[in-house]
């Protein structure tokens, strides 16, 4: 009788079938014990790859931040352009995993791969003329924005209404902003944010150019 060899183990094959497993059953309910199950190993031969669950929880996250497509701008890109694309792949790299804004908050994002795309856009803005003190500052207020809404996307029972669950008597006003503007955690909403961080930024990067 044939046997099935079972493959082994990687650092990337359990950091997959963690988030495949957080999409069934939520962070809160993801442990070690339930993702050797889910493997069908015992728990030991998980911290042959981890040493515990916050090291796994910073494997998914890179994944994560990963996905969000992390980097210098493209060739030719201008930078306000770069941090609209960014931001709109980030919040949809968080929003395509359940608890993916958690998952990423818990995790410290500190991995030579990750820092070092962080170097390279850092170093990039200030070829665009940023000191790396406001590329930094930029970076991590948009960074913050994103994973916020994010959250707030995810959080339960936040999509009954546009108003939360509040009955929906309401000005002709607040129906016509929601009409043309979208909801509170719209696509919109969302867009817009950015924007008025870069303009923001475009202003103070503007007072520290020289005449």
């Amino acid at each position: 009788m044939a046997s099935t060899k079972r493959q082994p183990l990687t650092r990337a094959g359990i950091e997959l079938v963690a988030l495949d497993l957080v999409n069934e059953v939520g962070l809160d309910a993801l442990s070690m014990r339930r993702l050797a199950d889910r493997l069908g190993v015992q728990s030991p031969a998980l911290y042959w790859h981890f040493r515990n669950k916050q090291e796994l929880l910073e494997g998914m996250a890179e994944r994560i931040y990963l996905a969000g497509g992390m980097g210098a701008p493209s060739d030719g890109e201008a930078w306000q352009d770069w941090i609209m694309r960014r931001s709109i792949a980030y919040r949809a790299a968080l929003n395509s995993c359940r608890d993916g804004a958690r998952i990423a908050a818990e995790a410290s994002g500190g991995s030579p791969t990750l820092i070092g795309l962080f170097d390279e856009e850092i170093r990039s803005m200030v070829g665009f003329g940023f000191t790396p003190a406001l590329a930094l500052h930029t970076i991590s207020v948009i960074t913050h924005y994103i994973s916020g809404f994010a959250l707030k996307e995810q959080a339960p029972g936040n999509q009954a209404t546009p108003v939360g669950g509040a009955p929906l008597d309401i000005s002709d006003t607040l129906k016509t902003a929601f009409a043309e503007g979208g909801g509170p955690l719209s696509t919109e909403v969302f867009e817009h944010g950015i924007r008025m961080i870069v303009a923001g930024v475009s202003s103070e990067l503007g007072s520290i150019r020289p005449a």
